[in-house]
């Protein structure tokens, strides 16, 4: 059996575990909950976010299988959104121009839809991915 194609990267990971206290490698790790959890929490009072330093590569493994590869790579959409989610450079980026210009036009829909795309990211790019494989199926 081949082993899945790698959608997240772990350098990244423990870059964004750095600030975890946020849950910002939580979010992309495409577990939103928990990253809720530990923004609201400082990372369950700094220990979760201890913890969550030997988690990651379990964390990595399970986003490889969840998440499907192609071309909109997760890794460059979280670091649009981190850097410049507020002005849609993410949403551009995956092809998404109608709500991209609206992001820069409103401050990604005055900073809400931006904390709601920490939540949905790894969802839309997994079904920007999906698509994008099955127009290729389909042209087969």
């Amino acid at each position: 059996m081949n082993a899945p194609v790698s959608t997240h990267s772990k350098t990244i990971g423990y870059i964004l575990w750095i600030f975890g206290f946020t849950g910002a490698h939580r979010f992309y790790y495409g577990r939103p909950i928990t990253g809720i959890i530990w923004f609201f929490t400082l990372g369950l009072l700094g220990v979760g976010w201890l913890i969550d330093l030997f988690l990651i590569p379990g964390m990595d493994r399970a986003a490889d299988r969840r998440f499907t590869p192609g071309d909109t790579d997760y890794s460059v959409g979280w670091i649009l959104l981190t850097l410049a989610g507020v002005f849609g450079l993410h949403r551009f980026y995956m092809g998404k121009w109608v709500t991209g210009i609206l992001y820069l036009l409103t401050g990604g829909l005055f900073l809400i839809g931006w904390l709601y795309d920490f939540c949905t990211l790894n969802t839309q790019i997994n079904e920007v991915n999906q698509s994008a494989r099955s127009r290729i199926a389909v042209a087969r």
